[in-house]
């Protein structure tokens, strides 16, 4: 169908309805840049009270019959205050900025109708300068004048996610088969193709990977754009979540020397990214049985579970940023936007709930990912075996940086370095069930019997530092186990 055959069938959709909605007015030339600014905010949350996937503001259609008269309003020639183009400025003026589409509707004899499609709200009410507004029954009004309306809002966004919003509608199933890597899912999960077009939509639609509209299209979803779209750019809503990758040539960032910025879904694209960094990675000669081979600095699997967990955890909801991995001569930084759930602490040890269920769910279906809690362990144990310092996660406003570090002989590792890593050696074997000892920090740090006095040191720096205590505070010095701080308010 052509957008044109669309529009045309969503305009008599919508006339056909008996009368104006919470999510729908009509409006035969409606001009006022701030009564257009709220309806947007009215129509963008009144659409999640009525579980509509949109709200719409039908010009050139008359209230009492709903025929369509025609309008004069050009939203692209109109302006707002202080001269600026009205559709910029409504962007600029809402909060968050929810999508919205003007759209042109030729109904003959040089009649012409305008569709203003605005998306449901998602994890916020839509404000329109600073103020949120609703619609109850035919009639826009202030939302905090109805707080029976504006808790049941909350309560629906609480329980709406950024993977359910809309990322490509109107769509026919060519194209949105076309926009979305099928063969990758079914390879992922390692399904038979189905024989039919109909059986590939179908599945996609039992996953919320796609979407009816309410005249019978179909619409990808979030979730499936960013797990499969063949070209993330090609959806505004995730086109900003790609990952960036970036090589420097030293330390800093003073000597950046490659940038390539992810082009496909996670889900899709995960094996090409996880190629991709690995074979940027540092490496050391080594020889192995006579020959000479390259041996990575970091290790394979905790990479993959560092960028498995960078695009997990992440904050959908926050605009214009995205996933990076930049990588060092000495270390590799991962960062996602949002902060943790959890105390940063507490990634080993501790389930954290998920920011984003649905992703986090088929992505561990699709062995991409580690079930809850367990990637950290995986991530822990490779750098006790590589007898790597501890990762670093630092966590501020906006993003959370987790640091991987190459390999550096314990002398040159840092006071702090040395008691993080000795918190991070208790935490795993408290969850695996084995004890800290001065046995076991000897192993980890590759320290000599004969100087176990270090080892107690490194012990006691960490329990002065709070990150472990002392299981038996009665048992003799050889005798003594530790504990992570957090162990001792577990239930027994």
């Amino acid at each position: 169908m052509s957008p044109l055959a669309h529009d045309q069938q969503l305009l008599a959709r919508l006339c056909a309805e008996r009368q104006e909605l919470p999510w729908l007015e009509f409006k035969e030339n409606l001009v006022d840049p701030q009564q257009i600014g709220e309806y947007v905010s009215a129509l963008s949350n009144s659409a999640v009270l009525s579980g509509t996937s949109h709200g719409y503001l039908v010009w050139g259609v008359r209230d009492k019959d709903h025929a369509v008269v025609g309008t004069i309003f050009d939203p692209y020639s109109s302006k707002a205050s202080g001269n600026e183009d009205l559709i910029p400025w409504l962007t600029r003026m809402l909060s968050p900025q929810v999508y919205f589409d003007f759209r042109e509707v030729d109904t003959g004899g040089g009649v012409h109708a305008l569709i203003l499609e605005v998306d449901a709200a998602r994890s916020t009410p839509v404000a329109f300068q600073s103020t949120r507004f609703v619609r109850v029954g035919s009639y826009k009004k202030r939302l905090s004048e109805y707080p029976e309306y504006e808790s049941r809002l909350w309560e629906l966004l609480r329980g709406s996610s950024f993977e359910a919003g809309i990322a490509a509608s109107n769509l026919t199933e060519s194209r949105a088969l076309e926009l979305l890597d099928t063969h990758a899912y079914y390879q992922l999960l390692h399904l038979a193709l189905p024989e039919t077009r109909r059986g590939i939509i179908d599945q996609f639609i039992s996953e919320g990977l796609l979407g009816h509209t309410i005249t019978g299209e179909l619409f990808i979803t979030n979730l499936g754009a960013i797990l499969f779209g063949r070209e993330l750019n090609a959806f505004p809503t995730v086109s900003r979540k790609a990952v960036r990758v970036v090589l420097y040539d030293g330390t800093s960032r003073a000597g950046g020397v490659e940038q390539q910025l992810g082009a496909r879904g996670y889900g899709s694209g995960f094996s090409g990214l996880l190629d991709y960094i690995q074979a940027r990675l540092p490496s050391t000669e080594a020889i192995e049985r006579g020959i000479r081979v390259n041996r990575p600095l970091h290790p394979d699997l905790a990479v993959r579970e560092l960028i498995a967990n960078m695009l997990i955890h992440q904050d959908l909801s926050v605009a214009g940023s995205g996933p990076i991995v930049e990588i060092f001569t000495n270390r590799i930084e991962f960062t996602n936007p949002g902060v943790p759930l959890i105390d940063v602490r507490r990634f080993i040890g501790q389930r954290p709930p998920s920011r984003n269920e649905t992703l986090a769910s088929f992505m561990t279906r699709a062995g991409i990912s580690e079930e809850r809690g367990s990637g950290w362990e995986k991530i822990a144990t490779e750098v006790e075996r590589h007898q790597l310092p501890a990762p670093k996660i630092v966590a501020d406003a906006n993003h959370t940086k987790v640091t991987l570090y190459a390999p550096r002989p314990f002398a040159e590792t840092s006071r702090a370095e040395r008691i993080e890593a000795v918190y991070l050696h208790t935490a795993l074997r408290y969850v695996s069930g084995e004890p800290t000892t001065n046995a076991s920090v000897r192993s980890r740090f590759g320290i000599a019997e004969q100087n176990s006095s270090q080892a107690s040191r490194l012990l006691g720096d960490a329990v002065d530092a709070g990150l472990i205590v002392v299981e038996d505070a009665e048992a003799g010095p050889r005798r003594r186990r530790y504990v992570p701080f957090w162990a001792v308010n577990e239930p027994s």
